[in-house]
């Protein structure tokens, strides 16, 4: 039998997907009612030797064209396709290996780590002194207070700072209110994130519910979870939230209970809640991290090397402690043998890649093109109109993705109003540019960008480079006579110079 190309259960990356490509086969195969599919399954399974007591009801079929199902029978579903489409096991075996996928997935997202306490602390946490007080602040009161949601860039210790303040606060207060504790994996590099259904039932039985008394529906679930909640004084930790729709069930939304929360993006459509970006370290606090982690004696020689060591990794918490732990097992390395080129690719290749990465896969298609073509633009603030050049789209889709990019944390919008990546974020870039984008689409990303540089008198001008082995000319700002750049192979003294 011969089924369209549009109808690809392929495509469905979630069960209620696979059910919206069933509806459009059933549309496909004339739209049978929901009677006739029940009679010809009662055929099919009568064929098959299947006992009477077996065969589905009608309102059972019908169900299987319901979205919002948590447990569908793949076996009726399978019965449904094959009712639709005949007896072809070519087609019929497309839509098993796709059922098998995202019921694959519907179970990995039930795997959920929730614990009715909290993980401990790392030992080399430092600093964050003013964004410690700012949360306590907004976390200690008796009356309502809204969800406390810590949000930042991979790698900047979002997870660190929210266990370290819930520690704080649990010893200051010394009681016996219940603490809830889970990691939604919204950023996790493989698998989906927590199926909020599947934290709430295991919230509900740490708060004492039984099986039985477990509602099934996902919005009951939620209002028992908030009652027995309710006046508690709980402390919820849920970290590394994916979205809005996956958080907003997990909040109690009750007085005298405290939530925070970690999330990667800016997260909207949550109601009344308290927002606290968690920026990068100060450059005492990042000194302070390269000393805890690589050991004070490692980093005395060359204070000042250490600090552009922590100005090129921009301070990212994680990036630091990836460069602490390297100092520390290789004591051969000089100071002055971090310089930009090894110092990035070492970051990048123990954590720093794999956090991006997971932040990366979750962008819009467009979003994704224009974080790589950001390897082309200096490291400086750039333009709505220079992503555009970029892209070779009109400004408005520009800032459509450059908002995305910002969302996600990848880059940040400065005071005014024009965008800078992180260094890390640019040296990804760099590393997918040539990867994922042809060299010619590069060259006229490129070319695009130079010619608006000189239409808006930016001054960029042409400068060799070469990218994953291709040789370009890239976009530089000219440096003034006495700030020229310096070759980060140029060491003196032990001193880390500025690539």
């Amino acid at each position: 039998m011969f089924v369209p190309q549009v109808l690809d259960p392929g495509k469905a990356r979630t069960i209620d997907e696979f059910i919206a490509e069933l509806r459009l086969l059933k549309a496909w195969a004339g739209n049978p009612s929901i009677t006739e599919l029940t009679r010809r399954i009662h055929r099919d399974w009568q064929r098959a030797g299947r006992p009477r007591g077996e065969w589905p009801a009608r309102s059972t079929v019908g169900n299987c064209f319901q979205v919002g199902r948590r447990r569908p029978n793949a076996d009726l579903l399978l019965a449904v396709v094959q009712a639709l489409v005949g007896t072809d096991e070519g087609v019929i075996s497309g839509w098993r290996q796709s059922l098998r996928a995202v019921l694959g997935e519907a179970e990995a997202a039930a795997q959920v780590s929730a614990y009715d306490r909290l993980p401990t602390r790392l030992p080399a946490f430092v600093g964050r002194t003013g964004p410690i007080a700012e949360a306590e602040s907004l976390l200690a009161s008796d009356r309502y207070v809204p969800p406390l949601i810590l949000e930042g860039m991979a790698g900047v210790g979002k997870t660190s700072l929210a266990l370290h303040v819930a520690h704080r606060l649990l010893a200051v207060e010394r009681t016996q209110a219940p603490v809830l504790f889970a990691n939604l994996r919204g950023s996790a590099p493989q698998g989906p994130p927590a199926d909020p259904a599947a934290v709430l039932e295991t919230f509900l039985r740490l708060l004492g519910t039984t099986g039985d008394r477990i509602p099934y529906d996902l919005d009951a679930r939620a209002a028992l979870y908030g009652q027995l909640l309710a006046g508690t004084g709980a402390l919820i930790v849920l970290d590394d939230a994916a979205d809005a729709e996956q958080l907003q069930p997990l909040l109690p939304g009750t007085a005298g209970c405290r939530t925070l929360v970690t999330s990667r993006r800016a997260l909207t459509g949550l109601g009344e809640v308290t927002r606290l970006p968690v920026p990068m370290l100060d450059p005492d606090d990042s000194h302070a991290l390269l000393r805890a982690t690589a050991g004070a004696e490692r980093v005395a020689p060359d204070l000042p090397a250490v600090h552009q060591i922590a100005d090129l990794l921009g301070h990212l918490p994680l990036a630091l402690s990836v460069i602490g732990r390297h100092m520390r097992d290789h004591p051969a390395w000089a100071l002055g043998d971090y310089y930009r080129e090894p110092l990035l690719t070492l970051a990048l290749e123990d954590g720093v890649r794999t956090a991006l990465a997971a932040s990366d896969a979750r962008l819009p298609k467009g979003a994704r093109r224009l974080l790589r073509l950001l390897a082309l633009h200096p490291l400086e603030e750039m333009e709505v109109a220079s992503a555009a050049a970029l892209l070779g789209e009109p400004p408005a889709v520009a800032l459509h993705h450059l908002s995305a990019l910002t969302t996600a944390h990848l880059i940040e919008r400065t005071a005014s109003g024009r965008f800078r990546p992180h260094p890390l974020t640019h040296a990804y870039a760099e590393e997918r540019l040539c990867i994922d984008e042809p060299a010619t689409r590069i060259r006229q990303a490129l070319g695009r960008l130079l010619e608006n540089g000189r239409h808006r008198g930016a001054g960029l001008r042409r400068e060799p480079r070469t990218i994953g082995g291709l040789r370009l000319p890239m976009a530089r700002q000219p440096a003034d006579a006495d700030q020229q750049p310096r070759s980060p192979q140029h060491l003196h003294a032990g001193r880390v110079l500025a690539a």
